[in-house]
């Protein structure tokens, strides 16, 4: 019988790992490369090293309040918002590849998209309601974050920006309502725009700036759009990225400081 040493498939001559035996481990250390921790951290010390290290748990505080993680306790509102928020942006990047935010097209491809377009009534109505569904979920947010005291020391920076999160999500809907170029839409933002006229100090040249003129047209049609495709979105998701970050670095949800 031959004592010859025997090579494993996956090892070279000297047996360590060749090509076959790094691609039968690839999936493994992609896998150990992403989560950097064990599958079940068997204690807290554990538990928050795989916080730290992870990229998904990265998001969310090494401790938190058995009570912040109740659903009653925040009712998920501040989740939700962000989903449709999602939903928003894909759909509303597939209403891109029809949409043309010209006075002469803008109202003829709504129409289209109504009854020629594949799904295209479905698409619409579900950007259209999401973005309803949106305006109400920050609002109740900001009423939850008020009530349970979570605006309190030391998250006032975080609820700042959650105001000005509010506002952008306002004005996102406000832009987005010009686009289908209809009667209604049309004069909802000359009486938006005049209302905005009459801010001190800055109201007719915020009208202006808004409008590209003195009144509705295909200046104010390519700027809402614009705004509501480009800047804004932007803008929204960079301010949702630094309030999730503070949310981490505060200590997780709900619980303003012990007096």
């Amino acid at each position: 019988m031959s004592m010859d040493k025997v090579q494993i498939p996956w090892t070279d001559s000297d047996g360590k790992p060749g090509f076959w035996g790094a691609l039968h481990s690839l999936p493994r250390r992609v896998y150990h490369s992403v989560f950097r921790s064990r599958p079940i951290p068997a204690n807290d010390l554990e538990r928050s090293q795989a916080v730290a290290a992870n990229f998904f748990f990265h998001l969310h505080s090494a401790k938190v309040q058995e009570r912040t993680l109740r659903f009653k306790t925040t009712l998920g509102l501040g989740l939700l918002s962000l989903y449709t928020f999602v939903i928003l942006v894909v759909t509303g990047i597939l209403l891109m590849f029809y949409y043309v935010p010209t006075p002469v097209e803008a109202y003829d491809r709504m129409l289209d998209l109504r009854g020629a377009v594949f799904f295209g009534t479905f698409l619409r109505n579900l950007h259209r309601w999401s973005a309803h569904a949106m305006v109400g979920l920050v609002f109740l947010h900001l009423m939850r974050v008020f009530l349970t005291g979570a605006h309190k020391a030391p998250r006032e920076f975080n609820w700042m920006v959650g105001i000005v999160l509010f506002l952008l999500t306002l004005l996102l809907s406000f832009t987005g309502y010009l686009l289908p170029w209809d009667q209604l839409a049309f004069w909802a933002i000359v009486v938006g725009t005049s209302i905005a006229s009459y801010a001190p100090v800055v109201g007719d040249e915020l009208r202006y700036v808004l409008l590209g003129g003195d009144s509705v047209g295909a200046e104010a049609l390519l700027r809402f759009y614009v705004l509501h495709v480009a800047v804004l979105p932007v803008v929204l998701t960079t301010l949702i990225g630094l309030h999730f970050w503070r949310i981490r670095k505060d200590g997780g949800l709900a619980k303003p400081r012990e007096k």
